[in-house]
């Protein structure tokens, strides 16, 4: 007998808090989906394990390996022709799935029978763009991100171009980027097996423009499609603040090792950070409650334990 065949496969990475993925599996079971769907949560160790679902196969994991880990175990229960990766935390329009797996088609067909790898626009719920579209990353992304007085200048078009966000990623438009961000990506199964899924290196962070890199060697197109559109918490699963920017950077040190991008990312991140103490000195002046002392060692201290990761 053999097994059936699923036109999609949604996996739900789930670690924490359970209430966010039971309202996005009842989004699921309700959409108005033209096609079979198989629903899988692939429950990362979790201290509070995933329930058994009717209508939902669950897998667990024995060890707490991350964001990477979790898809790749999701994945490999997966038997549709489809692999769609949600984050928990996302509202989805009543005809996503239908949309979006024609979308993922239809660029199947312009590509000539060759692979994608298909991302919505995501906006938080004021509809503002999660800026899905980026750049591979270099050095100079990386630095200009970490340098405090560029903060203030977050709102323009200028700050999200200098850390790498591809501009031409709006909403209604197409295009294709380097990569997309995961919170909500699309792509055959078959592609994402044959370049053996996410590196599991990766905690948190940078998985996904390392799996968009290989399989942009095996020609696979990525496609970012502006007229559909979800919404995204985002950070739900990231811990506190000061946790979640050492897996960002510690990620960014392997990903750097692994394809030999930006050999002198602690060198410059170290001098921004003695750019932001100059800064931060001069906000003293006016402001006691900054400290730029306690801040540059918090800084270095991060830089120093992200620079061993290979």
């Amino acid at each position: 007998m053999v097994d059936k065949i699923y036109s999609l496969s949604v996996v739900i990475p789930f670690y924490g808090d359970p209430a966010d993925t039971f309202v996005l599996i009842e989004q699921l079971k309700t959409q108005h989906f033209e096609g079979s769907l198989e629903i899988i949560v692939s429950d990362d160790a979790s201290p509070t394990p995933f329930p058994q679902i009717e209508g939902v196969t669950v897998v667990r994991r024995d060890t707490n390996g991350g964001f990477g880990s979790n898809v790749n175990t999701g994945v490999a229960a997966a038997t549709g022709e489809w692999v769609l990766i949600l984050n928990s935390d996302l509202t989805l329009p009543p005809n996503f799935l239908t949309n979006i797996l024609a979308a993922a088609r239809e660029e199947k067909n312009v590509a000539g029978g060759r692979g994608v790898l298909i991302s919505p626009q995501v906006t938080g719920h004021r509809g503002e763009s999660q800026w899905v579209g980026r750049n591979f990353p270099k050095t100079r992304h990386h630095a200009w991100e970490w340098f405090t007085p560029a903060a203030r200048l977050r709102p323009t078009k200028l700050w999200h171009a200098m850390v790498g966000h591809d501009l031409t990623c709006t909403t209604g438009k197409r295009s294709e980027p380097d990569w997309l961000m995961g919170a909500c990506m699309m792509l055959l199964r078959e592609d994402y097996t044959a370049v053996g899924g996410m590196d599991e290196r990766f905690f948190m962070n940078s998985e996904e423009i390392d799996l968009q890199r290989r399989l942009a060697d095996r020609g696979v197109t990525r496609v970012f499609r502006g007229e559909i559109v979800v919404e995204h918490v985002g950070g739900g699963s990231s811990g506190a603040t000061a946790q979640r920017r050492q897996w960002v950077l510690d990620s960014r040190f392997i990903y750097n090792a692994k394809w030999n991008e930006g050999r002198h990312l602690a060198t410059a991140l170290r001098a921004v950070s003695y750019a932001n103490f100059a800064f931060n000195s001069l906000r003293a002046l006016r402001n006691k409650d900054v400290a730029p002392r306690p801040i540059l060692r918090e800084e270095l201290a991060y830089i120093k334990k992200a620079e061993h990761k290979k």
